[in-house]
């Protein structure tokens, strides 16, 4: 995926902000905290962003707390009814439960756009 860096098992989002010149982004899939980094400079984003990730994580040992995990492998989705009736029945018919049929979807998904 483009516009992103790692470090630590984390994942950053990259933006560009043309009207203040600055780069930023913000630690993904950490859904307990939102930890946000900045730069002039790619270097200087890439500091920032190592930087957060470190501090964030000495928080969560002074406080004793177990860091969240970056994507935890589940997310919960809003459907419409119909949406929903339709997903059931088709896992059904490929006799899959709703969960494993929406799992080969996506994957199919992502392959495909790789």
């Amino acid at each position: 995926m483009k516009n992103t860096m790692k470090y630590k098992g984390y994942t950053g989002s990259v933006a560009f902000d043309a009207e203040d010149r600055i780069f930023h982004g913000r630690v993904l899939g950490v859904s307990s905290a939102l930890i946000g980094f900045e730069g002039a400079t790619v270097a200087d984003l890439e500091k920032d962003f190592q930087n957060a990730v470190d501090d964030y994580l000495e928080m969560c040992a002074e406080q004793g707390k177990e860091p969240g995990k970056p994507f935890k492998g589940s997310f919960n989705i809003r459907l419409s009814p119909d949406l929903h009736q339709s997903l059931v029945l088709n896992a059904a018919n490929q006799k899959m439960t709703l969960n494993a049929y929406i799992k080969t979807v996506l994957e199919q998904v992502v392959t495909a756009d790789q």
